[in-house]
This record gives structure tokens, sequence and C-alpha cells, in this order.
């Protein structure tokens, strides 16, 4: 019974897809392999796997995990990131919390939805999910004469190394998932 759909659970019972199947067992093959995530990678599962095309030669492996298990797969984020994109070649590997918007209460209802489920807030929770390990230190939203928009997310120069080879993948997952577009940088410090 140990096999690799241990490590993926669909909405309502629905199937997996193939990449789905490939990933949840990458997933398996690490937990069993790998000593030092394998206490780590125990308890862990994901939602859902999706190929999203970067650019013409690159492509991200966007994988949705619960998000009740979302502060457990930070602890390992790094380490775990590095294994899956050595398990896929040639691809990024970004790991994004599965969270739900609600729509707005109708007029005369007493029902309330939690701030958690607006747009915006999914939104901004997507935007810090995709840069994990960096941190977001500042935005700035520029508004073209054509009425059209362009976010600047400026990340945490610290994380420099772990995260700049990926800026162009970030941009293609953000505009994907929430359709913004978005320009990662890391700001210019004045000497």
């Amino acid at each position: 019974m140990f096999t690799a759909l241990k490590k993926i659970h669909k909405e309502k019972g629905a199937d997996p897809s193939e990449f789905e199947e490939s990933v949840a067992q990458a997933l398996f093959d690490l937990e069993n392999t790998n000593n030092e995530l394998k206490s780590d990678l125990k308890d862990l599962y994901i939602n859902s796997a999706v190929q999203i095309d970067v650019n013409n030669n690159r492509k991200a492996v966007n994988i949705h995990v619960p998000y009740r298990l979302r502060k457990a797969f930070r602890k390992i984020h790094v380490r775990l990131v590095r294994e899956l994109e050595k398990k896929f070649s040639g691809k990024d590997v970004v790991i994004i919390a599965t969270r739900r918007i609600m729509r707005p209460p109708r007029k005369g209802s007493a029902v309330k939805r939690p701030r958690s489920r607006t747009l915006t807030a999914v939104h901004e929770g997507i935007l810090e999910d995709l840069v994990q390990p960096a941190e977001i230190v500042g935005k700035r939203i520029r508004y073209r004469l054509d009425g059209s928009k362009i976010m600047k997310i400026f990340l945490d120069p610290k994380a420099r190394n772990d995260t700049e080879y990926k800026l162009e993948t970030f941009s293609a997952v953000y505009k994907k998932l929430c359709g913004k577009e978005v320009v990662f940088e890391y700001p210019v410090t004045e000497a």
C-alpha cells in the first residue's frame, strides 16, 4: 500500500494525471532514498502539479500543496526544490499553497467572508509562496498610458543566490495563475 499515490490527494477523489503521478513518484522516491528529507516528507502530500511554459526552451513545474501543510513545506523548501530540480532536469520547481477565493457576500446577507479569502489576499499569498525562500522588500505598480499595469516586485538581495536564475520563471507562473504582469528585481543599493 506504500506507493506514490499516497503522495497526492486530489479534490473530490479525482484521478491524477500522468504528470501529477510522476511528481508524486519523485516525492515518494525522495522520501525513501534521501535520509535528510525522509522524516520531513513522511506526512506531506500534494494536491496537484502542472507544467507551465516559461519561454520557448524552459519549463516550470508548479506544485500545489494543501494550505495547512505550507509551513511544513517551507521548512524544507530549499532542499526539496534542489532535489526535485535534479529529478526534473532543466525545469524550475515552484511550490505554492492551494488557496480558495470566495465571492463577495450578497447584499443583505449576514454571512461575512474571511479577509484571507478575498482576491487580493489570495494573489498576495501566491506571490509570497512563489518567491520562497526570498522575501519581498518592496512593490511598485506602474500604470502605462494605454491603461495597462505592471507590478515591480523587489526581492531581498540576501536570497539572490537561490532565486536569481528563476526570476523569469516567477513572472511566467504568476502571469499564468493570476493574469497579472509582474517584473521581479533586486533593489539597487547606493554606495
